[in-house]
């Protein structure tokens, strides 16, 4: 309690010069005028009972269905399937006379299959229902009245409701800051959840509400708010609160947008402004629509020719019928029927035509496998099943799942294309580490890189090799005990911890350095109660790690006040010594300023300025005599950027007391001027002061990744997979996640630094715009070193541009030639854009990958949307179709997963209609024989059996467990999972080359059997075989095909398999019998049929083997000729294992396994390839000669 009161009393606004500046009185802006629409929102603060028109409430919803709209939505999404329209036209006319079946035959399946796949549309619906109620339900504390606060649902929260919010808590609603525990009313919010930024934004409370800063406070409060309505923008909000009868403007840096985070505060007062839908998170979010992979739009083509060829026999067979009718029916006195009806009247042999036309629609429909789609929901969630039980995809630390919310895309998963993601949250932790330095020249750190090591194994070269210097020339042997980890802290290198830094030559650099870490930043200590130690909390992860660095180093930062900082100097082993440094102005850092300056006086009186950033911003400033060590340091810069580490150089000048006195009142006219070019001319005084430094050295730290995202992103890049960064994030951040390496060529599309004046038209920004696409373009084109690598940054501003329709195209186009692309400082919108612009303008399948509620849009526009869970709210899970704890669980979810998902889909749907089309033209066939009657060769039950139980389940295991190979080759052959972006298993040559397999078995199983059969003799006693027999033996040799056929495609067999497929040939038996000896008036002309004519008779054997072989014999010489000559990956893979190839020459499989990746531009390897061509560079090039310099286009 001490330290947060010791907190509350600092103005932290007096820390900050580009932000929380407030007017004096006299300079208080005027309130704004609003005019014309969107300015109509008035909200009575505290008395939420009064607003006449009630607004939106707090309750939100990502679901696709509600109670009144299941039932219209989900028969609409059933019925838009062509298979399922068929069906249900084909039922409709089954309950007239001119349907060859009964209606029950018809209605049964259809109903079952529909309430199937709609009882999944609703369960995976509830899910959804389920966890938006966890986010609706969370608890918020509201002020009740009388100056009572109590907690109240988030989604029962109303417009004008104070709202008091604690630390590390989300904000529920968007609210205007009243107060906060600070007595000049900051608050810190982090926004990572919305817009990427790591970074703290400071928010501040109008002056005249900071006397609200307890529940009593509100007891009698009360005022108005007239605002703009609800839009979607996060950086913008104009408004004016009407209190104790003055008006006061309201700005941005007052409003605390819902899913934001409240940091470094105890706790703050906010009055709700808008809720639930009208939140701006909530409008940057699109429509929750209904995805459909392209593997069933594709079937449903297919199904759509299959109409075609039903339509076009069924023409067929009312021609022929016609023919019969008019011409031949007449001289057959035996045919007359007994009902002279329109259906058989030769006088009108056309309108007869018509009629069987209906019945042939109806009896051919055997061609559409009506079970295709109930099949593939159940295979469909067996594979969620899986997702979700997946051990390999378990998080231990947050105890998550692998969570499949939808199950409409699994096989999507294998087709992946191009991934787009966001970064912070998703690819890092927002931890950094400070792994390196170099201070007056000297390179410190002997900590080295994953790259580098990489690197080092790939040569086989020992680290100590004299003539490769990886980082320093220090042994890497040097400390052998095991050092425990300190968070923030990875450095290693004696010469400069535990004060041995006194031993070196420029010791007064080395404490110059420290102390610009230890001084020069806007962080709070903190005492850890558990531990006793001081922990840090900033704006960024970046001062943080430098604050550890400069404890490990022997300078602590202890304590703040108002104006000064206190640093225990504990770096000898003396008592520490505590010292007071007055901290008289901050320049702080901004993405454009890209610096932070403090100006201190220590206790001697000495005025200095200490500056750190970006290494091209400070060496623009630096004086002439301050540029000792910049040569040195370069070098070290480019060293640890090839590392993968961010950079920043650290600067420093000495003042004169009349040259600062100047400065500073002029520095304090301008930071408390009001006006539209305030920030420009803080920007120019602060130039005036930060000028003339001399270098002192450089940081180097690691932004944290997620566990295994290196390795992960170069796996999915060696699986040929395209990953683009959407990040609103600042670009320096993007550079170790492994899509941008040291030597690949960046072309960065701004108009940042484009000077254009007031006339000067949009087209004119378009016309720059596009010159560098053409100038970009060009150099790719003209480029021949077959390792260079291209890179694409844009920053949101110029994308706003580029995704308008002149400029779109030549974007994407640009885009698609770079190795890697990355988007900074894009809004939630932009990034939807996007992924709109990469879906429709290539035509590939599209991943969105995100862990905020700023990603919700980009996840549902992506064909596949996939939310990092358990890291920042419920936004993002709610919008996916997929949820993973870590973004490394991708690697699996796409390598292994989707894979198989693909092919067993794929091959599911292939066998499906080469089954149906080898049962259903038979009966083609046997009505062309019979006349163009309508005469069924099968009896009803097998027609209803056929696809239900006695071909069905084979099938849907086969979708089950079908692998081509085990999960552990998936993963060491990552170009296997090209096989799905190529499509190479449901193209139209696999698709038509099955259906081609399915007429070639009708035509064998049909006129085999008539040739076996005709007019011969049966039986022992001489008699010839009717139509049950005929027909019963045909069924029986379809049965026995299609299984076999299954059985042959089958790669990877399991009990269940075997069982299933020769289960359903032993039912087909067991129904013979069965049904065969129940009563004449039930089983009609199969009575005793199996028992008493067809067992005994060899005959029927005979056809049924030698049916099944001849059926299936195309099919194993395809697949031997393929396997012989033209293997697929697969294929090679197998046979190896069949072989045992992989353990007794491991050569062999080494080497088949390095070919088993896509040539790859980014990620880890193609990092230590660029590293291993360097260090052979080193070996290989003469002592005399200067190192060869490699021209990159500047950022």
């Amino acid at each position: 309690m001490t330290t947060e009161r010791t907190r509350a009393r600092l103005r932290r606004s007096n820390l900050y010069t580009f932000a929380c500046i407030r007017p004096s009185d006299g300079e208080r802006e005027e309130p704004h005028q609003f005019q014309g629409p969107g300015f109509s929102r008035i909200v009575y603060c505290n008395e939420s009972s009064h607003h006449l028109r009630k607004p939106c409430s707090n309750h939100i919803s990502t679901t696709k269905y509600n109670v009144i709209t299941f039932l219209p939505k989900a028969i609409f999404e059933q019925f838009r399937r062509v298979a399922n329209l068929y069906f249900l036209i084909t039922t409709c006319l089954s309950f007239t006379k001119y349907s060859p079946f009964s209606y029950l035959t018809m209605l049964a399946p259809l109903a079952f299959v529909v309430s199937i796949s709609m009882a999944k549309e609703a369960v995976e619906d509830w899910r959804r229902f389920i966890q938006d109620m966890k986010v609706n339900m969370r608890k918020a504390r509201v002020h009740k009245g009388d100056g009572t606060f109590g907690l109240k649902p988030w989604m029962k929260l109303r417009v004008g409701d104070v709202v008091k919010v604690e630390k590390d808590k989300f904000f529920p609603a968007d609210l205007l800051l009243m107060s906060s525990s600070y007595e000049d009313g900051i608050c810190y919010v982090e926004t990572m959840n919305l817009d990427g930024e790591t970074n703290l934004k400071v928010k501040r409370a109008l002056e005249v509400t900071l006397p609200m800063d307890d529940d009593m406070s509100f007891k009698d409060f009360t005022g108005k708010i007239s605002c703009e309505d609800p839009n979607p923008n996060l950086y913008t909000f104009a408004g004016n609160l009407e209190y104790d009868q003055q008006v006061y403007p309201l700005d941005p840096s007052q409003i605390l947008l819902r899913d934001s985070k409240l940091r470094n505060t105890s706790y703050v007062y906010g009055v709700v402004i808008f809720t639930g839908h009208d939140t701006k998170v909530m409008q940057n979010g699109t429509h929750s629509a209904s995805k459909r992979s392209g593997v069933e739009k594709r079937m449903d083509k297919i199904i759509c020719i299959l109409l075609s060829l039903l339509v076009l026999i069924s023409w067929i067979s009312s021609c022929g019928f016609a023919v019969k009718t008019g011409i031949q029916m007449r001289q057959w006195w035996y045919m007359q029927p007994y009902d002279e009806s329109s259906q058989y009247d030769p006088d009108k042999p056309l309108l007869s035509s018509f009629y069987h036309w209906v019945t042939s629609i109806i009896l051919y429909g055997y061609l559409i496998p009506s079970s295709l789609y109930v099949s593939i929901e159940v295979v469909k969630f067996f594979q969620v099943m899986f997702i979700n039980k997946d051990i390999h995809m378990y998080d231990e630390e947050t105890e998550t799942r692998a969570q499949a919310r939808t199950s409409n895309l699994t096989e999507e998963l294998g087709q992946v294309d191009i991934i787009l993601s966001d970064k912070t949250g998703t690819l890092t932790c927002n931890q950094m580490d400070f792994v390196k330095c170099s201070i007056a020249g000297m390179a410190y750190g002997i900590h080295s890189s994953e790259v580098e090591l990489a690197a080092a194994r790939e040569m086989d070269l020992n680290i100590d090799f004299p003539k490769i210097e990886l980082e320093t020339t220090v042994s890497w042997k040097e400390e052998k005990y095991e050092k425990p980890h300190i968070k923030g802290f990875s450095f290693e290198d004696s010469r400069v911890i535990h004060g041995n830094w006194l031993k070196e030559k420029n010791t007064d650099v080395l404490l110059l350095f420290f102390r610009i870490l230890s001084l020069c930043h806007t962080a709070i200590p903190e005492v850890n109660e558990e531990t006793g130690e001081f922990v840090y909390e900033a704006e960024s992860p970046d001062e943080v790690a430098f604050l550890v660095a400069a404890k490990e180093f022997g300078f602590e930062f202890c304590k703040r006040t108002q104006s000064s900082l206190f640093i225990n100097e504990k770096y000898t082993y003396k008592e520490p010594m505590q010292r007071e440094y007055k901290i008289l102005n901050v320049l702080d850092f901004t993405s454009k300023r890209k610096r932070m300056s403090a100006i201190t006086r220590d206790e001697d009186g000495q005025l200095l300025l200490l500056c750190k950033g970006a290494d091209s911003i400070i060496f623009d400033r630096l004086s002439k005599n301050g540029r000792e060590y910049e040569e040195a340091t370069t070098k070290h810069l480019k060293d640890y950027g090839e590392a993968g580490l961010r950079t920043l150089a650290l600067a420093y000048r000495k003042l004169e007391e009349e040259e600062y006195s100047a400065w500073n009142d002029e520095f304090i006219k301008v930071k408390t001027f009001i006006g539209s070019n305030r920030e420009a001319e803080l920007e120019r005084v602060s130039n005036l002061m930060e000028r003339n430094l001399i270098l002192v050295g450089a940081t180097a730290v690691e932004d944290k990744l997620q566990k295994g995202v290196p390795q992960c992103i170069d796996k999915l890049a060696q699986a040929g997979l395209k990953i683009w960064v959407l990040t609103g994030d600042k670009l320096e951040t993007a550079i170790n996640i492994g899509l941008l390496r040291q030597g690949m060529k960046q072309f960065c599309i701004t108009t940042m630094n484009t000077d254009m004046s007031a006339q000067d038209s949009k087209k004119a920004v378009k016309d720059i715009i596009m010159m560098q696409f053409t100038n970009a373009s060009q150099m790719i084109k003209l480029e021949k070193d077959p390792h260079a690598a291209f890179a694409l940054i844009i920053d949101g501003r110029t994308l706003a541009y580029a995704l308008e329709d002149d400029l779109k195209h030549e974007f994407l186009n640009l885009a698609i030639d770079c190795a890697s692309v990355i988007c900074c400082r894009v809004s939630p919108v932009q990034k939807a854009l996007v992924t709109r612009l990469v879906k429709q303008g290539t035509g590939k399948i599209t991943l969105a990958v995100g862990d905020g509620a700023n990603d919700v849009g980009m996840i549902q526009e992506a064909d596949i949307g996939v939310s990092i869970s358990g890291v920042e709210g419920m936004q993002a899970v709610m919008a996916s179709d997929f949820a993973i704890a870590q973004f490394r669980f991708l690697e699996r979810l796409l390598v292994v997963h989707g894979h198989w998902c693909y092919k067993r889909i794929a091959q599911m749907i292939c066998y499906f209609f080469y089954k149906n089309i080898a049962f259903g033209l038979t009966l083609f066939y046997f009505e062309a024989f019979a006349g163009f009657s309508g005469q069924l060769v099968y009896e009803d039950p097998y027609m209803l059996l056929f696809n239900i139980f006695l071909t069905s389940l084979p099938v849907i295991f086969l979708g089950v467990f079908e692998q081509d190979v085990s999960a552990e080759i998936c993963l060491q052959f990552p170009a296997l999972y090209q096989q799905g972006p190529k499509n190479l298993f449901f193209n139209w040559y696999k698709i038509f080359g099955w259906i081609a397999n399915g007429l070639y078995s009708s035509i064998i199983i049909f006129f085999l059997n008539i040739v076996v059969f005709y007019d011969r003799p049966f039986r022992s006693g001489g008699q010839t075989p009717d139509l049950s027999v005929v027909g019963t033996t045909m069924f029986t040799c379809i049965i026995w095909a299609v299984n076999c056929q299954i059985a042959l495609t089958t790669n990877h067999f399991t009990l269940v398999q075997h069982f299933f497929i020769w289960a359903s040939v032993a039912t087909w038996y067991l129904f013979l019998l069965v049904y065969g000896m129940m009563s004449p008036v039930y089983s009609k002309n199969v009575f005793q049929l199996l028992i008493e004519v067809l067992a005994p008779a060899p005959m029927y054997w005979l056809a049924t083997l030698l049916t099944t072989v001849v059926c299936n014999l195309p099919y194993v010489a395809h697949i031997s000729f393929q396997r012989c000559f033209h293997p697929m990956d697969h294929h090679i893979i197998q046979a190896i294992k069949y072989y045992k190839k992989d353990v007794e020459d491991s050569q062999m499989w080494s080497k088949e396994r390095s070919k088993a990746r896509q040539e790859t531009k980014i990620g880890f390897t193609a990092r230590v390839d660029a590293k291993i061509r360097q260090l052979r560079g080193r070996l290989t090039k003469k002592p005399s000669s200067p190192p060869p310099q490699v021209a990159v286009p500047l950022l």
